[in-house]
């Protein structure tokens, strides 16, 4: 009796140790050209990465912009510019990947280059980052 209590009592204090540290990884998607929708997902970024660090993990967030939406990482008009710069200091987990694709359609219709916030990379295809993130096991959130 008292072996299979402890052979117990060993497997939940692996499971519990298990259980502990685990790193989340979260994909979020924005493809409107909303300062609400934007700032619900920075939000959404912010209040995610609080409360797994507070359980003691770790999480991966990348938030990948596209379509109208990439408007969220334009240098001379993003409403979201600050806050964008002040999270990618305070939150190394976090990347954030705008369109290659909106990218240069945006240009071929301005005709000029469009400069993007330098927190933001450049991936082909949103889209395809997306899925490819998903694919990855990320957990993916539109806000």
């Amino acid at each position: 009796m008292k072996s299979i209590i402890l052979a117990a009592a060993i497997v939940l204090s692996a499971t519990t140790s298990f259980a502990e540290g685990m790193t989340h990884r979260v994909a979020i998607h924005v493809d409107e050209n909303d300062p609400q929708v934007m700032n619900m997902a920075l939000n959404n970024v912010a209040n995610l990465t609080s409360y797994y660090e507070a359980q003691g993990d770790d999480v991966i967030v990348e938030l990948v912009a596209y379509g109208p939406g990439l408007n969220m990482f334009v240098a001379e008009t993003s409403p979201v510019a600050e806050r964008i710069a002040a999270m990618s200091l305070a939150m190394p987990n976090l990347k954030f990947s705008g369109c290659g694709n909106t990218l240069s359609a945006m240009e071929a219709r301005t005709d000029h280059t469009v400069e993007l916030v330098s927190e933001a990379e450049i991936v082909p295809s949103g889209v395809v980052q997306l899925i490819t993130l998903q694919e990855a096991g990320y957990a993916y959130v539109r806000p």
